[in-house]
Formats: structure tokens, C-alpha cells, sequence
């Protein structure tokens, strides 16, 4: 999915989805994954996205980092005990193909798909998430979203959730298949990718409730 190049920055900002000006960081040249570690690793910490040759920030609030932590404990819970692989955490790059490296929200890897074990001791995972989670915040857009799912899908991402806390749903998306969009009446699962896995929208739109109270 190598888009054409781009003959405006209004080309550019399409190209990425729609997204605001305010989440590109200009460099007078092409941006590198050197880029992104250098601005990850500096004490004002910032996360980017590199694509295109464009360094894109992370767009994510509070709110949303709570729900992905919630997610990533949950498929923790799960995981870890039947050694099922690994989940990753809002920081965990991930170069889909060259020049790409996304930063789901969480992730999570079969531990039969990764290359060896070695595969995990690096900056930049060269390998894409079996399930990518991406938390909804106010400046993502849904054009960005659709290309991020072509992207992870073209990588052999098997399953993709996209979280929506304003509008309290969670879409399920999965390659060549029907998108299903679940409300806080239905429960999330694992589906083929992670057999036995479950988890109520609700409970999942609950959890300021619960610590609130």
C-alpha cells in the first residue's frame, strides 16, 4: 500500500488519513525509524509513527491509554499462562514494511510466529502484530484508521479491534471479512486467533465507572 507521491501538503494530509497538521512533525527531509527512537528516548518523551517519510504522533488522551492498559492486562491474563505469545504496549514499534512503523495501541504476537526469540530484542520489532488494538482518540480519523487496517492486514495482521469510548463500541475487523461492530450488550472474543478469550464491552467501558465508585 505505497501511496503516490504527493504534489501538496493537503496531498500529504489526505494521504494519512485526514488527519490534523498539528500531529506531523516537519523535518526538512524524509523522516527515518532513527527519528522515531530519537524522539521516543528523549526525556519530554514523544511517540511517532513513521509513514510515508512523515513522522506522525501518537494521538492518544488519558482516557485512552487507561482503556488499552485495561485490554493489555486482560489478554495478559489469558496469555501468559498458556504461553500463548506476547502482548505489547502502546510503545511497542512495529516496521510493517520498509519505511512503516506503526505503534498499535496494543498488540499481541503467537509466539509460533515470531522468527526465533532473538525476534524480540530490538528497538523495532521487524514483524507484524497477529492482533493490532487501536484505542480511538478525538484527532484519529476514520480515513486513518482504514489505511492503517489495509496496512496491517497486507503485513498478515489476523485480527484487528478498533475501540470507540465515545461511542462506547468496539469494531471487529479481520481480512477479506465482514466488519462487526459490538455495543456494551455484546462480549469480545479471541475469535481463531485466540480460542477461549473473552471480554465484556461493558465491563470494558466500565472500568472509569468501576474506579470511580
Amino acid at each position: 500500500m505505497i501511496a503516490t507521491a504527493p504534489e501538496t501538503f493537503a496531498d500529504v494530509l489526505h494521504q494519512l488519513g485526514d488527519i490534523p497538521a498539528s500531529r506531523i512533525l516537519w523535518l526538512p527531509r524524509h523522516a527515518t525509524e532513527e527519528d522515531v527512537l530519537q524522539y521516543e528516548g528523549r526525556i519530554n518523551k514523544r511517540l511517532f509513527e513513521l509513514v510515508d517519510g512523515y513522522l506522525v504522533e501518537k494521538a492518544m488522551g488519558y482516557r485512552e491509554s487507561l482503556l488499552a492498559a485495561w485490554i493489555v492486562t486482560c489478554l495478559n491474563n489469558f496469555v501468559l499462562p498458556r504461553r500463548l505469545g506476547f502482548v505489547g504496549g502502546a510503545d511497542s514499534f512495529m516496521r510493517l514494511r520498509p519505511g512503516l512503523v506503526f505503534l498499535p495501541d496494543v498488540s499481541f504476537v503467537k509466539r509460533e510466529n515470531l522468527p526465533n526469540l532473538e525476534a524480540i530484542d530490538v528497538a523495532v520489532a521487524d514483524f507484524a502484530p497477529d492482533l493490532a488494538v487501536e484505542v480511538m482518540s478525538e484527532s484519529n480519523t476514520h480515513a486513518e484508521i482504514t489505511r492503517k487496517r489495509g496496512e496491517y492486514f497486507a503485513a498478515g495482521t489476523q485480527l484487528m479491534w478498533v475501540v470507540d469510548p465515545r461511542n462506547e463500541t468496539v469494531t471487529v475487523e479481520m481480512p477479506n471479512q465482514p466488519q462487526q461492530v459490538l455495543t456494551t450488550s455484546d462480549l469480545l472474543t479471541g475469535g481463531e486467533l485466540l480460542p477461549g478469550f473473552s471480554l465484556s464491552v461493558q465491563d470494558l467501558f466500565g472500568l472509569l465507572e468501576r474506579t470511580n465508585g
